[in-house]
């Protein structure tokens, strides 16, 4: 995917779990423009393992002079978010690839309700001044369980439309009434944890929201597992580490796949499994229940394998 060498312009700690990295053109020239909702991939070069982990753009969305991410530590991650917190400094040259949006606003709806938790307040931060500069109805509604944890907050504009929820401040948020009274035509965008999403999900339906006005993102760090090892159809075999995604595997093997998000949100990756005899890991939001039950079809940038043979129609 066509990338762009950038400086790391500023290094701010936000909480002692997340940093915001401000990225700028070397030259100064103004970067590529992007829409609320946006993400970048940034590569990192990790001890002889490229890395390329997707990162939801936080700045103003029209402000070409720098991009912007805030990212978390996972210290039982497989390194990537270390490798930014630990290695990465002002001044540092990376290579950031142009803008993707799979979580877009819906510009036809007649209200915005965004509703994030945790660090997944990120792709709302600049859908945030999108709908600002619009001057469409709008509410946003930050959940975390202790302020500790809340490192959106600091990011946070200060604006009535803004609302945020500590569960033990006794201020937990009912997604029932923060539904249950929105005008006809309103679209509901959530991100965080996978429990956050599904509970929306369910208290739209019970409120007979229509599916079309319901988004989610849920981009997956790829888990570290037991090492494996892929066939692919021409015989030839690639060994899987155990803080290695298939995918990564694959590109430090030269074989080409397509992708975007890394994270089993987009389907770019899906691959057909041309034999498997044990287990495929899935551990993606694209695939259906049925297709990841028949294991006809992986998505190498999350999911892992445990059993004697995989084959892959590459």
């Amino acid at each position: 995917m066509n990338a762009l060498e950038l400086r790391v312009a500023a290094v701010d700690p936000i909480s002692p779990l997340v940093t915001r990295f401000r990225f700028e053109h070397p030259e100064g020239a103004t970067l590529p423009p992007f829409s609320g909702g946006a993400h970048v991939v940034v590569e990192m070069p990790d001890d002889g393992i490229l890395r390329r982990n997707a990162y939801s753009l936080i700045s103003d969305p029209l402000d070409g002079r720098a991009y912007e991410i805030a990212v978390r530590r996972e210290d039982t991650g497989r390194g990537g978010s270390r490798f930014m917190h630990h290695r990465v400094k002002a001044g540092d040259m990376l290579r950031v690839t142009r803008p993707i949006n799979l979580f877009s606003l819906d510009l036809r709806a007649r209200k915005h309700v965004l509703i994030g938790g945790g660090i997944g307040i990120t792709p709302f931060l600049a859908q945030l001044a999108q709908l600002t500069r619009l001057q469409a109805p709008f509410e946003l509604h930050y959940a975390a369980r202790t302020r500790s944890e809340a490192a959106g907050l600091s990011l946070l504009p200060d604006m009535p439309q803004v609302h945020v929820h500590i569960s033990d401040e006794g201020n937990r948020m009912d997604l029932g009434a923060i539904l249950g009274h929105q005008p006809l035509g309103t679209h509901v965008y959530t991100c965080g944890p996978e429990g956050l999403i599904a509970a929306v999900d369910d208290t739209a339906a019970r409120l007979g929201w229509p599916r079309g006005a319901l988004h989610s993102e849920a981009f997956l760090a790829p888990p570290p597992g037991t090492p494996f090892a892929v066939t692919l159809a021409s015989g030839r075999r690639i060994e899987v580490g155990p803080h290695e995604s298939l995918l990564e595997a694959l590109e430090a093997a030269e074989v080409p796949v397509d992708w975007s998000c890394r994270g089993g949100a987009c389907g770019r990756c899906e691959t057909r499994v041309a034999a498997c005899h044990g287990r495929i890991e899935h551990n993606d939001h694209w695939l259906t229940d049925d297709e990841k039950a028949a294991q006809t079809k992986i998505m190498p940038c999350v999911s892992r394998f445990a059993g004697e043979t995989l084959t892959l129609d590459l």
